[in-house]
């Protein structure tokens, strides 16, 4: 089970230093926050020298605190006259700053900054803390300078986290509360995390030349060598990762070897859209297919779709992808809106969405076990509070049948109209090269060297690339031609009350069903679940079903699911794809063939051990939840494309992985 996340307490010295009254030490030294890191990190590291010309630079820091180095760093990228095409930051804190308190300290600290001639401190020290997440345990990815400086959070404790975190390190920050006031940053084990994803040259420097230190880089393969220290520190330590022996069994994460940076995106919903968004961001060629003659014709159509995160009493895997993938997706729609705002010509138009939040009943017992395990969690009332009855009707604007919790963030959103504006921002980045064809059916691929040939229906070839991501829901497993990919068809009906008696509805509400106010006091009600039924008709049955479920939770609408049957209602069906485990297919796929081939030895295989198809692969099957994994799904398959730090732990990418089927048949011996 995840643990609460504390934040810090601020608290400052007499003569202005923060200090933390937890482990009874300061934040920085006493001669300078911004100049201990351009000295200790940024030197110690031969930085900004070491990225010049390289196109990912990636520098891992041990703990965040107020974000000094961080920012010292994106200054010195934006002050260099070589930088590294995009530089990445991950940093690793068990007691985050609350954004207030992280403004205040930044206030302080940037006012004691000394005058540079390039871009002052203070701006880029207001961006950070407008960027500043919740405080909810988890991985964090903040964007800035358009997407070249990625800052990747990871809140919690550094023992747990730094294992699970997946990335090749270029330099290493060795920062924090001096080892005998927080021992466990400076153990064994931080070293040994810092061994599997430190890459061949990386480089790293700390203020520290205590004993136990060197003690515990020499013994995880870093050489080091002393220097004289800042401040009044008599030395400090720098070196580099040069181990004289095997340390770990897998090598951290490269970019993967192409001739060209050219991928195909097979169908254009919401995981396609979001994957055309994220290469382009990264400055790739794509070629974007697509059976349907716009975007977003078939699931992605509703008229809305509700966004919340999932709350579960032990914090399961499941919770904890929902979490870190609404959290993101939050970020990419602002910057969609921001995009939207800046484009004059109105190529980009932004996301339709409520900004009211969601309400959640407690419609069962274990929902309302939920509801009372919320304060154990301590997740701030900006991400979810319980609600009673009374206050949740004062939100919804109608009458409740009970209370629940409450998502300030959750709301509603029209699939469409955010396909359109990811595919458009896409086109809109400088030298985009994107290729939209629709009315492409694709039936097969075919290995062509090194590339893969893409067939249509008609057995022509319509694309050819070195990568192709398969997005296209239902299709994607016969398309690919994997036998290890359990999907299944799950039919969904909505129903739409023109003349709705829930036409006062300010806030979507779900629980058993969900209502979703809509433009013109239309009232959206859903949705059916019907396993391996693919029938696209309208059914009377499913309308009846759809209001008398939704009328258990608001009572309003007890009327008109008494007299359903003799309604002519509008409505859509939609057909999910969904896993056996519920969970998406995100990441590369797997070789079936090789893994047949050698099953004996890959009995006992991890993923990482798992035979992959060279440039393939998937983002599917999200069953009801594609608008809060299809943006986190895209950026994770973009970060394994182009050797990036995932932007989730590495045991939550694994419970998405496409080849976690193959894996589990290999175990069973199944194959």
């Amino acid at each position: 089970m995840t643990a609460t996340l504390i934040p810090a307490t601020l608290v400052f010295r007499e003569d202005g230093t923060p200090y933390s009254p937890r482990f009874n030490d300061v934040y920085h030294s006493t001669f300078g926050a911004f100049e201990q890191a351009e000295f200790v990190f940024l030197h110690g590291n031969g930085l900004p020298g070491r990225w010049q010309n390289r196109r990912i630079f990636t520098v891992l820091e041990t703990g965040f605190g107020m974000g000094v180095n961080f920012l010292a760093t994106w200054a010195a990228w934006r002050n260099a006259p070589t930088r590294c095409e995009r530089l990445h930051f991950v940093s690793v804190e068990k007691h985050p700053f609350s954004r207030d308190d992280l403004r205040a300290a930044l206030d302080v600290v940037v006012g004691q900054a000394p005058h540079t001639s390039g871009t002052p401190i203070t701006r880029l020290a207001h961006e950070l803390a407008d960027a500043w997440p919740m405080l909810v345990p988890g991985t964090h990815r903040l964007e800035f300078e358009g997407g070249r400086v990625t800052l990747t959070l990871a809140f919690g404790d550094a023992l747990e986290m730094l294992p699970k975190m997946w990335l090749r390190a270029d330099a290493i920050y060795l920062d924090g509360f001096a080892p005998a006031k927080n021992p466990e940053l400076w153990s064994p084990a931080i070293f040994k995390a810092l061994a599997r994803v430190a890459g061949e040259e990386a480089t790293f420097a700390t203020w520290s030349s205590a004993g136990e230190v060197k003690r515990a880089l020499e013994q995880n393969g870093f050489e080091y060598h002393k220097t004289a220290g800042f401040g009044t520190k008599w030395a400090m330590l720098a070196g580099r990762f040069a181990p004289r022996w095997r340390v770990r069994r897998y090598e951290p994460p490269l970019p993967l070897a192409l001739a060209e940076r050219h991928a195909v995106v097979i169908g254009a919903g919401l995981a396609g859209s979001a994957l055309v968004e994220r290469l382009a961001a990264r400055g790739w060629r794509v070629t974007l297919l697509e059976r349907h003659a716009a975007p977003a014709r078939e699931a992605s159509g509703n008229p809305a779709g509700v966004f919340h995160p999932l709350v579960s009493r032990d914090d399961s895997s499941a919770s904890r992808i929902t979490r870190a993938g609404f959290l993101y997706a939050l970020r990419r729609w602002a910057a969609l809106d921001a995009a939207a705002q800046a484009c004059t010509q109105g190529a980009i138009e932004a996301p339709v969405r409520s900004h009211a939040g969601l309400l959640h009943l407690a419609a069962d017992d274990e929902s309302r076990a939920v509801a009372e395990a919320l304060a154990s969690f301590g997740y701030p009332e900006e991400f979810v509070r319980g609600v009673d009855r009374v206050e949740a009707e004062s939100i919804a604007g109608v009458a409740l049948a009970q209370g629940g919790w409450f998502y300030p963030r959750g709301g509603a959103i029209d699939p469409a109209s955010l396909c359109r504006a990811q595919i458009a921002a896409a086109s809109a980045f400088p030298g985009a090269q994107i290729d939209l064809r629709y009315g492409v059916a694709v039936a097969r691929i075919a290995r062509a060297g090194d590339t893969w040939q893409v067939f249509d229906d008609g057995g022509a070839p319509v694309a050819q690339a070195g990568v192709v991501i398969f997005a296209n829901a239902h299709d994607a497993a016969r398309a690919a031609a994997l036998d290890f990919a359990p999907t299944r068809s799950v039919r969904g009906q909505l129903t739409l009350l023109d003349e709705s008696p829930l036409a006062s509805l300010r806030v979507p509400v779900i629980g058993d069903g969900y209502a979703v106010p809509l433009p013109g006091g239309v009232t959206l009600t859903g949705a059916t679940y019907e396993v391996d039924d693919t029938d696209t008709a309208l059914r009377d049955a499913g309308h009846v079903e759809n209001l008398e479920r939704v009328a258990h939770m608001l009572p309003g609408l007890q009327a008109v699911a008494t007299n359903a049957a003799a309604g002519a209602w509008r409505g859509r069906v939609a057909l999910r794809c969904v896993t056996s485990d519920r969970l998406p297919m995100l990441g590369q796929l797997g070789d079936e063939t090789a893994a047949r081939r050698d099953a004996q030895r890959l009995s006992g295989a991890w993923p990482l051990d798992l035979p992959r198809a060279p440039g393939l692969y998937g983002a599917f099957a999200f069953g009801s939840r594609g608008l809060v994994w299809a943006a986190l799904g895209a950026e994770l398959i973009a970060s394994q494309l182009e050797g990036e730090p995932w932007p989730i732990e590495r045991e939550l990418a694994e419970q998405v992985d496409p080849a976690r089927f193959l894996q589990r048949a290999l175990r069973q011996r199944s194959l």
